[in-house]
C-alpha cells in the first residue's frame, strides 16, 4: 500500500482511504475454526491506487458495503489487519461490487480522472497511454491530443461534447481500471499499483 508522503501531521494528507466491497460478518467461508473464533472480514478497494484488501475487522466494527473506511493508519476502533490480496482473492459479492465502488472512487474526485486525459503522455514511440483505455485507437488518441491542446478538459461531459467519438470517458476509464485489477500479467498499468 502507498505510504504517507508528508510528515507533517496533516492527517488528510496522511490517511488512505478503501471502499467495503463485501462484509463477511462470520468470518472467511474457507476458515474451519469454529464460528466463536472466526473474526469479521471485509473487502475493500483503496482510492488512491486501487489496492484491494482483505480487513479483519474488531467487535465493535460497524461497516457495510459501499462505506468509505480509513485503512492506512488503520481505523482502530473497526479494523484489526488490513492485508493486500489479489482478484481472485475477492468473494463473487465483492467482484460484482468493484465497478460501482470504481465508479464511487471516480465521481469522488472527478478531475483526477479527468486529468488522465489532460495529462497521459507517451510510453514508447508507437504506443501512448490514451491506447491502452479500450475503444480508443490512433484516430480517436490524436483527436483527444489536438483537442486538448486548446485548453484542458475540465469534466468527462466537457470531455465527451469536445472530442467527437468519445462518448463514455468515465466508463472506458472504469473499464481499464477493472481490467488492470484482474489481470496481473498487464504490461502496462496505468491506476493500478504494480505489485
Amino acid at each position: 500500500m502507498s505510504t504517507p508522503e508528508n510528515g507533517s501531521g496533516d492527517n488528510a494528507e496522511s490517511t488512505t482511504h478503501a471502499v467495503v466491497l463485501d462484509y463477511l460478518p462470520h468470518g472467511r467461508s474457507d476458515d474451519n475454526r469454529p464460528q466463536y473464533q472466526k473474526d469479521a472480514v471485509a473487502y475493500a478497494l483503496t482510492e488512491d491506487s486501487f489496492d484491494l484488501l482483505e480487513l479483519t475487522l474488531t467487535d465493535e466494527a460497524d461497516i457495510n458495503i459501499v462505506d468509505r473506511v480509513a485503512v492506512e493508519p488503520p481505523d482502530d476502533e473497526q479494523i484489526d489487519t488490513v492485508r493486500e490480496i489479489d482478484y481472485d482473492e475477492l468473494t463473487s459479492s465483492a467482484e460484482s461490487e468493484l465497478e460501482y465502488a470504481i465508479e464511487a472512487i471516480i465521481d469522488a474526485d472527478e478531475q483526477r480522472f479527468v486529468d488522465f486525459y489532460n495529462d497521459a503522455q507517451p510510453i514508447t514511440l508507437r504506443l501512448h497511454q490514451l491506447n491502452l483505455l479500450p475503444g480508443i485507437g490512433k484516430k480517436l488518441r490524436n483527436k483527444i491530443i489536438d483537442t486538448r491542446k486548446r485548453g484542458p478538459f475540465e469534466s468527462f461531459e466537457e470531455l465527451s461534447e469536445r472530442v467527437g467519438g468519445l462518448h463514455r470517458p468515465k466508463e472506458v476509464l472504469i473499464e481499464r481500471i477493472q481490467e488492470e485489477l484482474r489481470d496481473d500479467d498487464l504490461k502496462y498499468k496505468i491506476f493500478v499499483r504494480p505489485e
